[in-house]
């Protein structure tokens, strides 16, 4: 299974960006997917996830309202809808896929076994 996150780049604050997260080798349908990011000298932290058997998504407090992940069956590909970008957003972010991820570990990112490569967003001020 490989990840392909793309969209990133540079935008002012209070613009939108919308990452994409292409899946090869196995449908998302039954997949738990998530979005993290890593800011400067940060750890990496859980930014919003979905598990698609349900639709169910999850956002950490930070993006909730201003972010929006979504899927394409078709297309295989999950995106976040980054809209009212924060300086404090800036980091490079990445997706993750998992079809053995129990809830309680949604956050988790040791939960996951597919990793794309990491796609840069920068927030100007």
């Amino acid at each position: 299974v490989q990840l392909q996150a793309s969209g990133g780049g540079l935008v002012q604050a209070g613009g939108s960006l919308r990452l994409a997260c292409t899946v090869s080798e196995r449908t998302i349908s039954r997949s738990t997917m998530a979005w993290f990011r890593q800011g400067p000298g940060k750890e990496r932290e859980f930014v919003a996830g979905a598990r698609w058997s349900s639709g169910t998504t999850y956002y950490a407090d930070s993006v909730k309202g201003r972010f929006a992940i979504s899927r394409d069956n078709a297309k295989n590909t999950v995106y976040l809808q980054m809209n009212s970008l924060k300086p404090e957003d800036t980091a490079v972010y990445y997706c993750a896929a998992g079809w053995t991820v129990i809830l309680s570990n949604l956050r988790n990112a040791a939960a996951y076994d597919y990793w794309g490569q990491g796609t840069l967003v920068t927030v100007s001020s």
